[in-house]
């Protein structure tokens, strides 16, 4: 057990990790203590009160507009739990013309930028035809997004700036439409007894040393098997944590993301007998609400899915692949949520922001900055501009 709301099935590499576990453990002590950890924990001062966003919570449907680590994780958090969502949530996260952009539908706009001058969030907001309610997220500083919400007399929220984009889900970018969402920011951080739990730790540095192990023999290839459709978002959001994080230097990680059971039928042949060059990660979360299967509707000959529900079917199936790749000698870990929850969703985030962190670290890159980016913002106002 990674925590009492999820299992965790280790890629069970047997090899010596005690001395490269031991520094890992070194990192993780003082990592704990960096400012943009304490986001995860409930000691976090948001840069909000309850008393100004009152306004904002009576809305029914929301906007938000932004990019990458501005939005991904706020979209990871409503679908991932939308059963318990009580409110409409619309994502405009890229530069595609859409109905959106026109409505008349009172909605609340949330714009956010972290460096306040993002093209893709400007352009799209500048889109939007009814912006008569507004509220902004951006750094503190002289930037486009803050003189534009000044000079339309709207609520600015800051965005610290030592909390990177796609670091930011437990902070004020992700909490905050979290509480319009009608969800408890408090459910999603644990990380004060995350840190003290011994499986949580052991897990966290037995998948960093196996990863680390997978890259020797170069396998640079990290793919998701997600059997959760409620999760393609959070593996959305996990594609940028690791691609941004890790990819420097001419090293990093290629974070992959399949739709089991269904690239059984595309992709899953290249998996099993492709070339060795990735690792696995099997995810599922239970799920006892599945449409059941009619029983007068089969023939003899699948006789054998009578009485069955389309969850059970589907996690046979997740079972079946995970024996084929044992029997391959395929590496892979497996995680099963118990419970879709807030607390749930809030470990998940911890363990992978912490793994990339501590991969980071390993692989000696900055897994906080992503300097080859801003080469193409600069280009694109070049271009613009002529």
């Amino acid at each position: 057990m990674l925590t009492k709301n999820i299992c965790l099935k280790e890629f069970g590499i047997k090899k010596n990790k005690k001395q490269i576990k031991y520094r890992l453990l070194k990192a993780l002590n003082f990592y704990k203590n960096h400012k943009l950890i304490k986001s995860f924990s409930n000691e976090y001062s948001y840069d909000f009160s309850q008393q100004q966003i009152k306004k904002f919570k009576k809305f029914n449907s929301y906007n938000l507009v932004g990019m990458g680590g501005s939005s991904l994780g706020t979209k990871a958090i409503y679908n991932f739990l939308k059963p318990k969502v009580k409110k409409k949530f619309t994502f405009i996260d890229n530069l595609n013309s859409r109905k959106e952009h026109q409505s008349n539908e009172k909605r609340l706009n949330i714009i956010i930028s972290k460096s306040g001058n993002t093209l893709e969030t400007i352009s799209n907001y500048s889109a939007i035809k009814n912006q008569r309610n507004n509220l902004f997220i951006c750094e503190n500083s002289n930037n486009y997004v803050r003189t534009l919400a000044s000079k339309l007399n709207c609520q600015i929220i800051n965005h610290k700036n030592y909390i990177g984009g796609r670091y930011s889900v437990l902070s004020e970018v992700g909490m905050l439409p979290a509480i319009f969402m009608g969800l408890k920011p408090e459910k999603f951080k644990n990380f004060n007894n995350l840190i003290k739990n011994k499986n949580f730790i052991n897990s966290l540095l037995d998948s960093v040393v196996s990863t680390i192990y997978f890259l020797s023999k170069k396998k640079y290839n990290s793919v998701i098997l997600n059997y959760d459709e409620l999760s393609h978002d959070l593996f959305a959001w996990y594609q940028q944590l690791v691609a941004e994080s890790l990819g420097k230097n001419s090293k990093g990680i290629l974070p992959m993301v399949s739709s089991m059971p269904k690239d059984n039928h595309s992709l899953m042949q290249l998996y099993l007998d492709g070339p060795k060059n990735c690792f696995f990660t099997f995810f599922d979360v239970n799920d006892h609400s599945g449409q059941k299967v009619k029983n007068s509707q089969l023939l003899n000959s699948f006789n054998y899915l009578k009485n069955k529900n389309l969850y059970q079917i589907k996690s046979a199936q997740k079972k079946a692949t995970e024996n084929v790749f044992r029997t391959k000698k395929i590496p892979f870990r497996s995680f099963k949520v118990l419970l879709r929850s807030e607390e749930a969703l809030g470990e998940l985030f911890t363990f992978f922001m912490l793994e990339t962190i501590l991969l980071g670290d390993a692989m000696k890159v900055n897994p906080f900055d992503q300097p080859s980016v801003e080469l193409i913002k600069t280009e694109t106002k070049k271009i613009l501009t002529n």
